[in-house]
């Protein structure tokens, strides 16, 4: 088995005021919250964002566990839409102690590039922030925060950190190297 290093950054924001924001793109770019559970359209967001970015542990999960994770209350997925198209996703996850986790944020690949992350991260990180309005009885947000990593896209860390997040920590690991999944086979090249 071959392995490579993997670097993975957290990071986070403490306050609102921390949240930068980003120009929205021209065009019919739209961010709506998926407000009905479907396991069916967060696999698809999921396996079409990552799956050229070696995001592999929700592979596995079952239709049963994927309803369990998003019927959890709280938990939010709001989508990126580009005249009509879905461009991409944040998913927030709200923990007991006041924190938003956006555990997942990316673009499928053919809307990297277009100015549309930054909007989509700051609209993400917004609702985040906003999360206990929505849901009467959660904690208001104290703390939203995230991570990426070296397999992550290229600009991933440096749009989080125009977005006001900043680094609190830093790991370095080996892990088993991959074949690229993609949402399904061969669908990048190498």
């Amino acid at each position: 088995m071959t392995t490579i290093p993997v670097t993975t950054w957290s990071l986070e924001q403490t306050d609102p005021t921390d949240l930068l924001p980003a120009p929205a793109p021209e065009g019919d770019v739209r961010i709506v919250r998926a407000e009905v559970p479907s396991p069916e359209f967060s696999r698809f967001l999921y396996t079409s964002v990552g799956g050229d970015i070696r995001w592999t542990d929700r592979l596995g999960w079952s239709h049963a566990r994927w309803r369990e994770h998003l019927d959890r209350p709280g938990v939010e997925t709001w989508v990126g839409f580009d005249r009509g198209t879905p461009a991409g996703y944040a998913e927030l996850d709200p923990q007991d102690d006041g924190a938003v986790e956006i555990v997942y944020f990316g673009l499928l690949p053919a809307f990297r590039g277009r100015g549309l992350g930054g909007h989509l991260l700051a609209r993400g990180a917004a609702r985040a922030w906003d999360l206990a309005d929505r849901w009467p009885g959660r904690t208001p947000t104290k703390r939203v925060w995230l991570h990426t990593c070296s397999l992550d896209g290229e600009h991933a860390r440096a749009n989080y950190l125009r977005r006001g997040f900043t680094l609190f920590d830093t790991e370095v690991e080996e892990v088993a190297e991959t074949v690229t999944p993609g949402p399904w086979p061969g669908a990048y090249p190498r």
